[in-house]
């Protein structure tokens, strides 16, 4: 049973409904809300207790993943183990997601990867990490046509994806390019943890096209009509729904493996499946470990 949480990116959208959603769940006793902004924690914080009546359940717990140092400091001032994790922050990365880290990583893919990996790795150092890891991916690490192509995975060696981590693989840097095959190296990644960790559930799940979110900020205008006007079309659902994916892939491990990467089985909404159905290279081992060692070459 579930009984202690923390969610990355929690002071709103998807992360918010999902601490208010895990709050709700029998047993639930402790929902810490990851967050860069003290203010905007605090606020959501207390949003969360007037929409639950749950009074002592949602403690914030300040960190910025895209910030090594933080995550770090985060993960030594968490005060209890947890027994569910969701790597749920991320996004475009700020405006200049594109451009690179001290360490030569691009920004979009620090925020959106390394700095899970770090606050993984810092917990379990810590012992303070249990039960199910859910890192949030996207149906464009598997391609959505026509807009989305499928990450051009050329040989799946460690230096395919260290391309990927620098930014290398394209000379068309912006979010439309980038996202997806950086979203893919983390659902890589933690296939390989399943792999690593036997004792624990690794899962990615895709929360879905989902309205009412911040990750369209920096998308081409073209991309953000077509974001705006998904709902009406059909292709896109709320963040109520978009946050279930998660909680149920927590909650129900009979129907949830590790290991596997959930998206929708087509489109960005509806039934998910097992991404290895669409997209084989997923289920590759070799490039799930090379993907990972790719992406310590710059930690």
């Amino acid at each position: 049973m579930l009984t202690k949480a923390l969610v990355t990116g929690a002071n709103a959208g998807i992360g918010k409904e999902c601490a208010r959603q895990l709050s709700l769940l029998k047993g639930m006793e402790k929902v810490y809300l990851g967050c860069r902004n003290p203010a905007k924690a605090e606020e959501a914080k207390a949003e969360l207790e007037k929409l639950t009546g749950k009074r002592g359940v949602f403690e914030v717990l300040i960190v910025d993943v895209s910030d090594i140092a933080s995550v770090k400091e985060a993960a030594g001032k968490l005060p209890e183990s947890i027994d569910g994790l969701v790597l749920n922050a991320g996004g475009q990365g700020g405006h200049d997601f594109a451009s690179l880290t001290e360490k030569g990583a691009t920004k979009i893919m620090a925020a959106n990867v390394l700095g899970h990996v770090v606050l993984v790795d810092s917990l379990f150092d810590q012992k303070k990490l249990s039960g199910t890891v859910l890192f949030a991916g996207t149906e464009a690490a598997r391609g959505v046509p026509p807009t989305l192509p499928r990450p051009d995975v050329k040989s799946g060696s460690v230096e395919n994806f260290v391309s990927i981590c620098d930014g290398s693989f394209t000379k068309k840097k912006t979010f439309e390019t980038m996202y997806g095959p950086v979203k893919l190296l983390g659902a890589l990644w933690i296939s390989s943890m399943a792999r690593k960790h036997p004792e624990m559930r690794f899962i990615t799940m895709s929360p879905g096209g989902t309205s009412g979110t911040n990750v369209s900020n920096d998308m081409a205008w073209l991309m953000k009509l077509m974001m705006k006007m998904a709902p009406l079309l059909g292709m896109a659902h709320g963040v109520d729904t978009a946050a279930k994916r998660y909680v149920d892939a927590l909650t129900n491990e009979d129907l949830y493996k590790t290991g596997v990467f959930y998206a929708s089985k087509k489109g960005t909404k509806g039934p998910v499946c097992d991404q290895a159905e669409i997209f084989s290279a997923l289920k590759n081992e070799e490039y799930q470990d090379n993907a990972s060692a790719a992406i310590y070459k710059f930690l």
